[in-house]
């Protein structure tokens, strides 16, 4: 039996690329007959290439499986075209507002760079990854970091931070009016005939200060001064649950409550189930955002829109605006209540 020449590659492919590799654009060139050169300017679609030529190389390239290195070809590039979102993997609506950055990238022929921020994975690891990525602009999602920290980033990069009141020149700011958003929420619960309505606040989270101030101030506004009933919360579905058990143990507990946001609400929710209270029959729960979780069939959560749509679009446009060279601005997108199952008269 004859041996395989030991110099010769040992496991290739049909199509003759060797196994545990994809197959690179000399592949590509190989199999075609051309130059690796002329494969280059195809993928490019830069001139200097027959009609002919193009069909078969895309088409043989197609066939194998070839893929371009889009890496390596923005690094080949004076404008990289990219956006960069550092976001919290684990919020719900930092996954909508990011949906719509994409379609809205998409539009300016931009395309999108992600870095999460988790509990194993930090703030300025996710910026630094974008910045290595050689993003035009960074916008950022609900970051937590100090002011004078996102203005040295600025100083690399254009930023624009989203869903944060900041006081930061150097920055775009593109934010909802959480005053608006909470005051919009107490009226729509006294209105429903409520007095006794308690709020499960953010904590220190971003936008929790004004939505605590509106909050009380709203109900002064109404009359209802003697019932302001704040809890402190968080993000979280634990949060929520927390402060709802909370609650609970009060001589006269609410009969509606305004959590910091819908992830908040749904645990405030699992726990008046839990303790055999209906909603909206024995108590009312608002969210806070409209996220999926308020959309989900089985939850038709009354909320307070943040409108994703709208705060993507005005970051990747304060995005471009600076990459382009103008100066930071701020614009505040108006909230807009939703009513859906979860609250109604108190019994």
């Amino acid at each position: 039996m004859s041996r395989p020449d030991s110099d010769a590659p040992q496991d290739v492919t049909a199509k003759g690329v060797q196994r545990g590799r994809g197959p690179t654009m000399g592949d590509v060139a190989k199999a075609a007959g051309v130059s690796r050169p002329l494969v280059s300017i195809v993928m490019r679609e830069a001139p200097g290439a027959s009609i002919a030529t193009r069909e078969r190389v895309l088409r043989i390239a197609n066939e194998m499986g070839y893929v371009p290195d889009e890496r390596a070809r923005k690094l080949r590039q004076n404008s990289s075209r990219l956006i960069g979102i550092a976001f919290e993997l684990q919020q719900p609506f930092h996954g909508d507002v990011v949906e719509q950055i994409y379609l809205a990238a998409a539009e300016s022929g931009y395309d999108v760079a992600l870095s999460a921020v988790a509990p194993t994975r930090d703030e300025p690891t996710a910026v630094e990854s974008l910045i290595r990525e050689r993003c035009e602009a960074l916008i950022v999602l609900g970051m937590k970091a100090q002011a004078d920290d996102l203005q040295r980033i600025a100083e690399r990069v254009p930023v624009v931070s989203v869903a944060r009141r900041l006081k930061a020149p150097a920055l775009g700011i593109v934010r909802g009016d959480d005053k608006a958003g909470l005051r919009m929420a107490v009226e729509h619960l006294a209105s429903l005939g409520h007095q006794r309505i308690a709020h499960i606040d953010g904590a220190d989270a971003p936008g929790s200060a004004d939505r605590r101030a509106s909050y009380r101030k709203t109900m002064q506004r109404l009359g209802l001064g003697d019932n302001i009933d704040v809890i402190t919360g968080g993000l979280t579905e634990a949060d929520g649950a927390r402060g709802m058990s909370e609650l609970l143990t009060r001589p006269v507990p609410p009969t509606a409550v305004i959590a910091f946001n819908d992830r908040c609400a749904t645990g405030a929710l699992d726990v008046a189930a839990r303790t055999g209270l209906r909603v909206p029959a024995n108590l009312s729960i608002m969210g806070y955002d409209d996220s999926r979780l308020a959309r989900v069939p089985h939850v038709q959560m009354t909320t307070v829109s943040q409108d994703a749509r709208e705060l993507a679009r005005a970051a990747v446009d304060l995005a471009l605006e600076q990459i382009h060279g103008q100066a930071p601005r701020e614009i505040i997108v108006q909230p807009r209540l939703v009513v859906r199952e979860t609250t109604q008269r108190p019994g």
